[in-house]
């Protein structure tokens, strides 16, 4: 018995500890073991020893007294210390691959990208590249004291929970188990959709501390997350959580059909929003380049270029691609039953103007209206949100198991 109960009591601790961080991190400002023991339903004498804990492991510190404006004692924040722990994010995408570290201040430790053109690529030699590029990040933030709790990778496909790749048709890869690479050995790493990966890195307090001014849901918003490239990939994100789906793909708005007879998508369906509105697809519509060449990062620049210069057959593309976009928003919020919509991608290079264009657009499509109102943003985390969404999710596993990654459990 004493065994089992002591057992308990770790486990009972660690999910305090668990409690704590989430609150700091979630905290709109800075927060005494007072208000930590108040928000989280804590006594003061368990919270106390939790904050020592926290202290005495290089997490928390505590930052200068704060003087009331009433009687009493100066009351000392806690505030997280950044540097003594990260996460690793890991992403292959369509246009090339990259490392980020990520504490949880939210600052970057350390990152890398090499643009290529990813499509046809062996995934052998590119988890050997990447597995390269990652190790000395990792020595550098050995060497820095910083340890390593976790690493995700996002990826531009279907991901199963047992670590297989099920399809990524934009690189040609099919059925490729993600175990079998030194990399994600490793660091025993959780792979996910980029799209959902993405979607993680907007959700303020989800594994960092985030700055305010970025903020445009609360942590525990509803929000659907489109990730637009060459393909079009989303998330549905409910009271700030991913869902994820039965078998991982809830949320894939690209491949909603907005016309039965529409052009033939990568997935080998006709009409998908992807046919549409992604990059090969506007591309290719424009007349400035076909098939491989259209995926190019010179293609897309001379678009967006024609655009903003006022082409008007580019501005007829962008306009029928906003039309299928109103249609797939449309019958997404009407499905799942939310109000925000966060366009990440391709689509945040047409500025916020477009956003608002789209907002307006949809307001009358919403079953709710006009009681419901739609929001459409542009993304605070807009360059390689999938490589900070990954990096995150590994820094998640530290704040949901801390004495696990502090070696005492």
């Amino acid at each position: 018995m004493a065994s089992l109960r002591r057992i308990n009591q770790e486990d009972l601790r660690n999910h305090n500890l668990s409690v704590v961080l989430d609150t700091l991190l979630r905290a709109e400002k800075p927060m005494s073991r007072a208000d930590l023991a108040k928000e989280t339903g804590l006594t003061k004498a368990t919270l106390s020893l939790l904050a020592s804990m926290l202290i005495d492991s290089g997490v928390v510190q505590e930052g200068e007294p704060v003087v009331s404006t009433t009687y009493g004692r100066p009351s000392t924040p806690l505030e997280i210390h950044g540097g003594s722990i990260a996460g690793i994010g890991l992403q292959i995408n369509t246009d090339g691959y990259g490392c980020l570290a990520l504490d949880l201040n939210g600052d970057t430790l350390g990152q890398e990208w090499v643009s290529e053109d990813m499509t046809g690529t062996d995934p052998y030699e590119i988890f050997a590249k990447l597995d390269a590029m990652t190790f000395p990040l990792e020595s550098r933030l050995k060497r820095r004291g910083c340890k390593v709790v976790g690493a995700g990778l996002a990826l531009p496909g279907i991901v199963t929970d047992d670590m297989w790749l099920l399809v990524a048709r934009n690189l040609g890869w099919e059925n490729v188990n993600l175990t079998r690479f030194n990399v994600v050995r490793r660091l025993d790493v959780v792979a996910g959709n980029e799209a959902k990966m993405a979607a993680i890195a907007q959700i303020p307090g989800y594994a960092t501390e985030r700055a305010s001014f970025l903020n445009v849901v609360d942590r525990t918003d509803s929000f659907i997350y489109l990730s637009t490239d060459i393909g079009i990939g989303g998330a549905v994100v409910r009271d700030g959580e991913v869902v994820m789906g039965s078998h991982g793909f809830a949320g894939e708005i690209g491949h909603l059909s907005v016309a039965m007879d529409g052009p033939l998508c990568s997935c080998g369906r006709h009409g998908c929003l992807e046919a549409f509105a992604g990059r090969r697809a506007l591309v290719e519509a424009a007349g400035i380049a076909e098939d491989g060449d259209a995926t190019s990062s010179e293609a897309i620049d001379t678009f967006l270029q024609r655009w903003r210069a006022g082409d008007p057959d580019v501005a007829k593309v962008v306009d029928q691609a906003a039309d299928a976009l109103v249609s797939a928003i449309a019958s997404a919020v009407n499905l799942v039953d939310v109000d925000t919509v966060l366009l990440g991608g391709l689509w945040t290079h047409f500025s916020d103007e477009l956003a608002t264009v789209l907002e307006g657009r949809l307001r009358s499509e919403i079953l709710g209206y006009p009681n419901v109102k739609i929001r459409v943003f542009v993304p605070p985390v807009a360059l390689h949100p999938s490589l900070y969404g990954a990096a995150e999710m590994g820094l998640r596993r530290f704040i949901e198991n801390p004495l696990g990654c502090m070696g005492e459990k």
